[in-house]
């Protein structure tokens, strides 16, 4: 009951947000909706319930260790949109503040699906309902985004789609009689032929690739997290690449139960150094602040697809990595999305001295800066050296060397790109004409928040955080 309770609730705040009259109260249902949900995936936290074998949602361990993260950021950036669209009278948010919600239902559905094409009626419901969040500031380089977004997330749905006929087939043709429930898929993956097998890994990861950002699919990204306000990119960044992350590694499980371990974990390793390359190549030459960040989360999503290469230790580092890119991450979105007003655009060669401009968001968005690169004793350090340590396990110090180096590389376009903005006089354009951009507590304690709960992370990971990212680790890797 509680799982659904996940995905009705938001929702329902949807359909009320369609239908409701007062423009100034309307954005307070994004933090109300929040709080039930965020109750709610607490209670099935620390209370799991018991998962029906033929259920087609369910809460299990993989589940709830990724779940709480996206209730999180929902529920702070509710809060933070309450002020954010205070701000933003010459937009009408109706469809936007609906829009939000019925996303956060449909990643609630989809982090739950137990069922591979609920699965992907879910992530493909989640693209449409992106469309308008997208689209919000007006801009023609937001139409532009938002129609690039379309096409290529299109594609590749499309392409996991294919993926799932597929298995549908491949467990048609084996003992699974076409049952495309994961647990049936794993349990009769070894009678599956291994041609099918193939095809429907190489789409899946194609398909869900895209979604997550991976090289070579990651060409949506700068645009849509250029022109996405704060909140979106915040969404996108941790919500739905954690959806298609969670996807991709319920298919893995499935193949690798048929026999393709060495397969899946080959292309992931290999995807996900070539990610984080690309990404640290395109950072050193990147002059627009919001673009730097889809070229890191591209670099983040990389490292997840190497963690989750590197066997059981990786797969729990690479969980442990959702939340502490997540977290941080979110920080760096809401604190870009306030240098961005204040300075009325978003280059090197417009932009300047934002630390005399916003004092507060600059020192915000360098020690997010900081913590996103991996630097103690914030969260990412933490992660990223258990993936290291994973990837050393396993016997490639080639791999890992690939890794460190492309985490150098980022540092150092990250670090030239935010302190040319940070530091120096403000430009003409970012002096601004009009009023001055008020640093209000109501855009100011989110991403300190975020920052908060990295730094958090990095230094004592809770309990029952921790446990179920192990127990995830048992369930997707049983001992043979």
């Amino acid at each position: 009951m509680m799982e659904l309770i996940l995905v009705l609730l938001p929702f329902a705040g949807a359909g009320l947000a369609l239908i409701w009259r007062g423009r100034r109260t309307r954005p307070y249902l994004l933090p109300v909706v929040g709080v039930g949900h965020a109750v709610v995936t607490t209670l099935l936290l620390l209370s799991p319930a018991e998962v029906d074998a033929g259920a087609w949602i369910s809460s299990d361990a993989l589940t709830r260790a990724v779940l709480p993260l996206v209730s999180l950021l929902f529920l702070v950036c509710g809060f933070y949109a309450v002020a954010y669209l205070r701000v933003r009278e010459d937009r009408d948010h109706r469809i936007f503040v609906a829009a939000l919600l019925a996303m956060q239902g449909l990643l609630s559905l989809a982090l739950q699906a137990q069922h591979l094409g609920l699965l992907w009626i879910a992530a493909e419901a989640t693209t449409l309902a992106t469309i308008p969040l997208l689209h919000f500031n007006g801009t023609a380089r937001a139409f532009e985004a938002t129609w690039k977004y379309l096409l290529i997330g299109g594609t590749g749905i499309a392409l996991s789609l294919l993926g799932a006929f597929c298995l549908g087939y491949a467990s048609l043709q084996g003992t699974g009689g076409g049952d495309l429930t994961f647990r049936a898929l794993t349990g009769s993956a070894s009678t599956f032929a291994t041609p099918w097998l193939v095809a429907a890994w190489v789409l899946l990861l194609a398909g869900f690739g895209t979604k997550m950002g991976l090289v070579p699919m990651h060409t949506w990204k700068p645009d849509a997290y250029g022109e996405a306000p704060g909140v979106v990119g915040v969404l996108l960044a941790g919500g739905v690449t954690t959806m298609a992350f969670v996807a991709l590694l319920r298919v893995k499980q499935v193949v690798d139960a048929g026999g393709g371990t060495e397969m899946t974990q080959r292309t992931l390793l290999l995807i996900g150094l070539f990610s984080m390359v690309v990404a640290a190549l395109f950072l050193l030459g990147t002059r627009d602040f919001k673009r730097m960040l889809a070229y890191s989360s591209v670099e983040h999503m990389g490292i997840l697809a190497v963690g989750a290469a590197a066997g059981g230790a990786g797969i729990a580092a690479a969980l442990f990595h959702v939340w502490t890119n997540g977290l941080t991450k979110a920080s760096l979105f809401l604190a870009a999305g306030n240098l961005r007003r204040a300075a009325g655009a978003s280059t090197v060669g417009e932009v300047a001295g934002m630390a005399w401009r916003v004092p507060v968001t600059s020192r915000l968005f360098v020690v997010g800066l900081l913590a996103i690169t991996a630097i103690p004793p914030f969260g990412p350090f933490a992660s990223v050296m258990s993936v290291v340590r994973a990837i050393f396990a396993t016997g490639q110090p080639v791999s890992a060397a690939v890794f460190l180096f492309a985490m150098l590389l980022s540092f150092i376009g990250l670090t030239r790109l935010v302190f040319a903005i940070v530091d120096g006089r403000p430009r003409t354009r970012a002096r601004g004409t009009g009023p001055q951009f008020a640093e209000a507590r109501g855009i100011l304690v989110p991403p300190l928040l975020f920052l908060l709960g990295s730094l958090w992370f990095g230094v004592a990971v809770p309990e029952p955080i921790r446990r179920q990212w192990d127990l995830a680790v048992r369930m997707l890797m049983p001992p043979s």
